[in-house]
C-alpha cells in the first residue's frame, strides 16, 4: 500500500471548509453567522402576519394583496431551494430534494394553500440551517484536531533562531520549542527533559515526561521549560499530517449501511413522485366525485413526505460523531466501515510485547546466596557495564549504595554470558551453560523460572541470581476483563517470545488459548485458521512493525501505539494512538453506540415516512403533517446523532 502524503496547507479547518452531501446538499460551515438566518426570521414574520390577517378576515386582505404578501413571504425562503433544483436538472438530476419541495410548495399555492406553501419551505429552509448547526457540531473534534497544526518553527540558522514555515525545515535540523509552543515536527528531544502535553495527538490529558533523546511528536505542546529538538521527519511526513489525512479520508469511507441508504434514496425518491402523480390523476377512474384540487393537494403532501432528507443526512452523521468521537479518545479508524466491521468482532488474537506488555526489561527478583543484595548487584552491575544487552540495561538501573565497583579483564564467552576481574575476585555472570563449563553448581530452584535469568558466580561459589521480565502494561489485567463483558468470549494470545513466559503472561492475565515461540508467518497461520470458521469475526491486536502481515489479514487489524509507526498506518484498519490496550474496549463500544442510532434513525425516518404516506393518500394528512415527517424527522434523527459527541464510555 503506497502512502498518501498531506499537505496541511491544503487542509483548512472545518469552519474555512464547505461540505457537500450525497443528496445534493450544500452548506457552507461559515452559516452559522446571523446573515443566514435573516431570510427565514423575514419569512416567518410575513408568515405570521398573513396568518392573523387571515384569522380576522381583514378586508383589504384579499386575492391579490393576499397572493403578493405570501408570495414575497415564499421568495426568501424559496428562491435559493428553487435554484438549486433548476441547477441539479441542468446537470441530469432530477429528483432532488430541492425539486420535491419545489413542485410541492408552488402546487399548494396553485391549488390556493398560500400559508401551507410558505410554511413547508420555511421549515424546510430552518430545518436546513438545522442541519448545518448539527454537522459543524459534530465535526467539533476534528476541528480541534486541525486547529493544532503548528503554525511555524524556531529553527538554528546561521547563529541564532529564525522563525520560519515548518514546512521548509530540513531533517537534522534544531528547533527551539518555548513554554506554551505546539512541537512543528517529529524530532528526537536534544535537552535533558521535557513535560508534554500529546493531548491533541493521544486522547490523553495527562502530561507525559521525557528525558533526552526521547522522541517527540508534532501537535504536542511543552509545558514547562524551553526545549530543543533536532528534526526527524518532514512537515509533510510528521505524526500530526498522518493523523490529519487518517482523519479527512475516513470520512470519505461510506460504511454498507451508509452506502446503501443513499443508494436505495435515488431508487425510491424517483418511485414516490410517480406515485404522486398516480394519487393525482388515477382515482379520476375510479372515485365518482372525483375534484383534481384535492387529490393534487394529496400528492404534494405525498411528494413533501418522500425527501429522503432524514436518511441521506442523519445517517452519515451518525457514522461522522463515531469518527470524531473516537478520535476524540486517542482511537482512530481508517473509515466508517470499520466501525461497522468492529461491532461484528468476536474473537481477539493479540500480540504479547509491547500490546499487554511494556517491551521493557525490568528487574522482577534479586536472590543473593551468602551476599548483601547490595553487595551482591554491586559486583553484577560492574560487569554489566561492559555489556551493550537490553537485559544488562535493566539491570544497571537498580539503586544500589556505597561506592560503584569497577571491573577489569572482561571477556565475553559467546552464547553463555560474561567473565571478568571485579575488586581482584573472578566474577561470572551468564547462563547455565556458563556455570556448568566451569563446574558450578546452580540451585535447582533456578529450573523452574520460565523469565529471564542472570547467574552469578563470585570466586568459583554461586552467589545468586537475578530474575529479568518483561512488564504488564497498568490496564493488561482490567482489559482482558472488560473483553469478557462486552461479549468477547474468544481471546487468543500469540507471541515471538518463549513459550514458556508465554503461557504465564497467558495464566496472569486470564487468557485461556496462547501460544509462543512463532514467527509472523505462524501467526498469520494462526488467524488464517481461525477465519476458516465463517462465524469466526477476528480483530488482531499487535505493534504494526512485524505483525503487519496478521493486522492486514484479520477482519479489523488493530495497532497499538502506532503514532509513531509508519506500518502500523499503512495496515492497521483501526489505529490506537496510546500504548493502552484497554482502548480497544472503548472501540468497540463506540462502534456499537455509533451503529445503534444509525439504525435507531433508519428506523424512525422509515416508519414515520410510511404512516404519512399512507395518511397522505388517504386524505387523511395535511401539509403541516408532511412538514414533520420530513424537516421534523430528520432533526430528531440529527440530534440523536448528535447524541454520540456527548456520550463516555
Amino acid at each position: 500500500m503506497k502512502k498518501k502524503k498531506v499537505n496541511l496547507r491544503d487542509l483548512k479547518p472545518s469552519s474555512e471548509k464547505e461540505h457537500n452531501h450525497d443528496d445534493g446538499h450544500n452548506h457552507s460551515a461559515s452559516s452559522y453567522n446571523f446573515k443566514v438566518y435573516i431570510p427565514a426570521i423575514i419569512s416567518f414574520a410575513m408568515l405570521i402576519i398573513g396568518i392573523i390577517l387571515d384569522y380576522f378576515d381583514m378586508p383589504f386582505f384579499k386575492d391579490g394583496i393576499r397572493i403578493i404578501w405570501y408570495g414575497a413571504a415564499y421568495l426568501p425562503v424559496g428562491l435559493p431551494v428553487i435554484k438549486e433544483g433548476w441547477e441539479s436538472i441542468k446537470k441530469g438530476d432530477f429528483f432532488t430534494e430541492f425539486f420535491l419541495m419545489s413542485i410541492a410548495t408552488i402546487g399548494a399555492f396553485v391549488i390556493g394553500q398560500y400559508p401551507e406553501g410558505v410554511a413547508v419551505m420555511l421549515f424546510y429552509a430552518v430545518g436546513e440551517l438545522f442541519q448545518s448547526a448539527a454537522v459543524n457540531r459534530a465535526k467539533g473534534n476534528i476541528k480541534a484536531l486541525l486547529d493544532v497544526r503548528p503554525k511555524e518553527a524556531n529553527v538554528f540558522r546561521e547563529g541564532d533562531y529564525k522563525s520560519v514555515s515548518p514546512e521548509v525545515v530540513n531533517i537534522g535540523e534544531k528547533i527551539q520549542i518555548r513554554v506554551g509552543e505546539k512541537i512543528p515536527l517529529d524530532g528526537i528531544l536534544l535537552s535533558e527533559k521535557a513535560s508534554l502535553n500529546t493531548a491533541a495527538l493521544t486522547g490523553e490529558s495527562k502530561p507525559d515526561s521525557i528525558q533526552k533523546e526521547a522522541k517527540v511528536y508534532a501537535g504536542s505542546i511543552n509545558l514547562e521549560s524551553v526545549i530543543e529538538v533536532e528534526v526527524t521527519n518532514k512537515f509533510e511526513d510528521s505524526s500530526i499530517a498522518r493523523i490529519l489525512d487518517l482523519v479527512q479520508n475516513a470520512t470519505a469511507r461510506k460504511s454498507k449501511t451508509e452506502l446503501f441508504i443513499r443508494q436505495f434514496a435515488r431508487i425510491y425518491t424517483p418511485i414516490v413522485v410517480f406515485l404522486a402523480i398516480g394519487v393525482t390523476f388515477i382515482p379520476y377512474f375510479f372515485v365518482d366525485d372525483y375534484i383534481f384540487r384535492d387529490w393534487l393537494y394529496r400528492a404534494l403532501i405525498f411528494l413533501v413526505i418522500s425527501c429522503p432528507c432524514a436518511l441521506v443526512i442523519s445517517i452519515p452523521l451518525g457514522y461522522f460523531g463515531g469518527l470524531g468521537a473516537a478520535s476524540k479518545n486517542g482511537i482512530l479508524f481508517k473509515g466508517a466501515s470499520f466501525l461497522d466491521a468492529m461491532t461484528k468482532i468476536n474473537t481477539l488474537v493479540m500480540d504479547k510485547t509491547g500490546t499487554v506488555t511494556k517491551g521493557v526489561f525490568k528487574i522482577k527478583e534479586v536472590k543473593a546466596i551468602d551476599w548483601k543484595e547490595t553487595e551482591f548487584m554491586q559486583y553484577l552491575m560492574a560487569m554489566e557495564e561492559q555489556s551493550t544487552h537490553p537485559i544488562a540495561k535493566a539491570i544497571l538501573e537498580y539503586k544500589s549504595e556505597g561506592e560503584d565497583f569497577e571491573a577489569q579483564d572482561v571477556s565475553e564467552i559467546a552464547g553463555k554470558g560474561l567473565k571478568g576481574i571485579v575488586n581482584g575476585k573472578t566474577v561470572l555472570v551468564g547462563n547455565k551453560a556458563l556455570m556448568t563449563a566451569n563446574n558450578i553448581n546452580v540451585p535447582t530452584e533456578t529450573e523452574s523460572i520460565v523469565e529471564s535469568i542472570v547467574l552469578v558466580a563470585i570466586d568459583n561459589q554461586f552467589a545468586g541470581y537475578v530474575v529479568i521480565a518483561d512488564e504488564l502494561k497498568e490496564d493488561a489485567k482490567e482489559t482482558i476483563t472488560a473483553l469478557h463483558k462486552v461479549g468477547i468470549k474468544n481471546i487468543m494470545m500469540l507471541s515471538g517470545d518463549k513459550d514458556s513466559i508465554t503461557q504465564q503472561v497467558a495464566k496472569e492475565l486470564n487468557i485461556e488459548n496462547a501460544k509462543g515461540g512463532l514467527l509472523p508467518e505462524d501467526k498469520l497461520n494462526e488467524v488464517e485458521i481461525l477465519k476458516k470458521n465463517p462465524e469466526n469475526k477476528v480483530a488482531f491486536i499487535g505493534d504494526g512493525i512485524n505483525d503487519a502481515p496478521v493486522l492486514a489479514a484479520s477482519n479489523v487489524g488493530i495497532a497499538m501505539g502506532g503514532l509513531g509507526s509508519d506500518v502500523a498506518i499503512e495496515t492497521a484498519d483501526v489505529i490506537i494512538q496510546t500504548d493502552q490496550p484497554s482502548k480497544v474496549v472503548r472501540a468497540i463500544k463506540i462502534s456499537r453506540s455509533t451503529r445503534k442510532i444509525v439504525w435507531q434513525n433508519i428506523i424512525l425516518a422509515f416508519g414515520v415516512k410510511v404512516i404519512v404516506l399512507i395518511l397522505g393518500a388517504g386524505g387523511l394528512a395535511t401539509m403541516w403533517e408532511a412538514v414533520f415527517a420530513d424537516v421534523g424527522v430528520a432533526l430528531l434523527a440529527i440530534l440523536n446523532a448528535v447524541r454520540l459527541q456527548r456520550m463516555s464510555w
